[in-house]
């Protein structure tokens, strides 16, 4: 897992490389994201930021969102709600379980499916390179 002080060297090189400037409230948008434990869209980004720093604007957020997707640090991702959510892009690969009652996203990692998944493009003559894989559930009865 990547670390906040990672994610903010990243991103500082990022800005230093395209010229734009590098400001604390840019910086803490970054850390907000990385402490996350969650998928936050951009209104708990905002929240969650402000908290932080009260000087935060809505407009911040979202320009600082999209300039960590340009950098590749932060992934976007459509979980069915209507709602862009982020997380940090990351070398461990992992896929996602989205509860559609409860809204609860569950990461999750398995060697079979991800070796099923090889095999089902190399048998249609492929070599599989990159995937998601989002599975929207329901909770079982009992």
């Amino acid at each position: 897992m990547a670390k906040t002080s990672d994610i903010i060297q990243n991103l500082e090189t990022y800005c230093k490389d395209n010229n734009i400037k590098i400001t604390g409230q840019r910086t803490t948008i970054a850390k907000v994201i990385a402490e996350s434990g969650d998928h936050p869209d951009v209104e708990q980004v905002y929240t969650r930021a402000k908290k932080l720093d009260d000087k935060i604007s809505i407009a911040t957020t979202y320009r600082t969102i999209k300039l960590l997707e340009e950098a590749n640090l932060i992934e976007k991702h459509d979980f069915g709600d209507g709602r862009s959510r982020y997380e940090l892009v990351t070398d461990d690969h992992h896929d996602h379980l989205i509860d559609i009652e409860s809204g609860k996203i569950v990461e999750f990692y398995d060697a079979e499916l991800e070796a099923m998944k090889d095999k089902i493009a190399n048998k249609l003559g492929y070599k599989l390179v990159d995937h998601r894989l989002e599975l929207f559930v329901i909770p079982l009865k009992k």
